[in-house]
């Protein structure tokens, strides 16, 4: 099952069913695993960053936190917080779409919970590559 619930008021993800097709297919087909309970939140930075505090250590603003909650490796579940404020400025600052970049950080989430990593150059570029791959399926 994968949800989603906002922080924000007035944020709305419009057409979540497309996403959620989309999501189940990134998970199921392309990468044969199982969709188990997978919940993003939308949030503010300073949300985002209070939680990379308490939670991480990390003094920094983000666009995204990934917790994984799987307990078997072909079943995957987690919960994903996003900043919509990040998101927008990545966006303005990549002179790309927000809906778009949007899809990316969903997507960047849910692969991190599929197993992708990004803590090094050569893994950044996995993760980009799959990113795109990603994106290529959306509807």
């Amino acid at each position: 099952m994968i949800s989603f619930n906002s922080c924000l008021s007035g944020f709305i993800l419009n057409n979540p069913e497309k996403y959620k097709t989309w999501l189940h297919k990134i998970i199921e087909k392309a990468h044969n695993k199982i969709v188990g309970e997978i919940v993003f939140v939308f949030t503010s930075d300073e949300a985002l960053h209070d939680i990379n505090l308490s939670h991480l250590n990390h003094d920094t603003y983000t666009d995204i936190i990934t917790f994984s909650t799987s307990i078997k490796e072909s079943i995957i579940s987690g919960e994903i917080y996003i900043s919509i404020d990040r998101v927008k400025e990545n966006a303005q600052n990549s002179n790309s779409d927000y809906t778009q970049e949007l899809a990316r950080v969903m997507v960047h989430g849910v692969l991190h919970l599929i197993g992708f990593n990004d803590g090094s150059d050569n893994e950044m570029a996995i993760m980009r590559s799959q990113e795109d791959y990603c994106l290529n399926l959306l509807p």
